[in-house]
């Protein structure tokens, strides 16, 4: 059984994915990273370059690759990743997803002054910008949810314990 970290921008996918994988002592994919490497290039560069629909394409490549080899391992996805079904289909298939939230005020102070994320719809303030994307992705990240934990006021050691604890429920990982 694989975990599948989902969520919004800044909800804490990479710091509680990397936590994760050494209490469980299980193998980390980082999608975006991946992503990066495959592209050769960071992933603002990427989407400046070749545009969102071109990353999109490439994620979905990644993420198909991932989910057919992985097993017993953590997956780190990048927040859109739930915007095509098929890679939510592909995740499920080994995986159980946990998806990460917090609020828009968290998320925005998080991340606010983070250079390696791009726009994702111009036009907007930054603030506008979080509040509709979250607002246009929350109902795939519920439909895709095997177990939900808000970050807002929890500390990434805090959250990782109450995900072990919900796998360990379901008999998929021992503490």
């Amino acid at each position: 059984m694989n975990i599948v970290m989902l969520g919004y921008r800044g909800t804490g996918k990479s710091v509680i994915s990397k936590i994760l994988s050494e209490k469980l002592r299980m193998k980390l994919y980082k999608i975006d990273k991946m992503i990066s490497e495959s592209a050769g290039k960071s992933i603002p560069e990427m989407v400046e370059q070749e545009g969102w629909e071109n990353f999109r394409k490439l994620e979905s490549e990644i993420v198909s690759e991932v989910s057919s080899k992985a097993r017993n391992s953590i997956i780190d996805c990048g927040g859109g990743v739930v915007l095509n079904d098929v890679n939510i289909t592909n995740l499920k298939r080994d995986g159980v997803c946990i998806v990460l939230t917090a609020n828009l005020e968290t998320i925005i102070k998080r991340i606010r002054h983070d250079q390696n994320r791009p726009s994702l719809e111009s036009g907007l303030s930054f603030e506008e910008e979080q509040e509709k994307i979250i607002a246009e992705r929350e109902s795939k990240y519920r439909a895709a949810a095997d177990f939900t934990c808000d970050t807002s006021q929890r500390r990434p050691r805090e959250t990782v314990a109450e995900i072990t604890e919900f796998l360990n429920t379901k008999g998929w990982v021992k503490k």
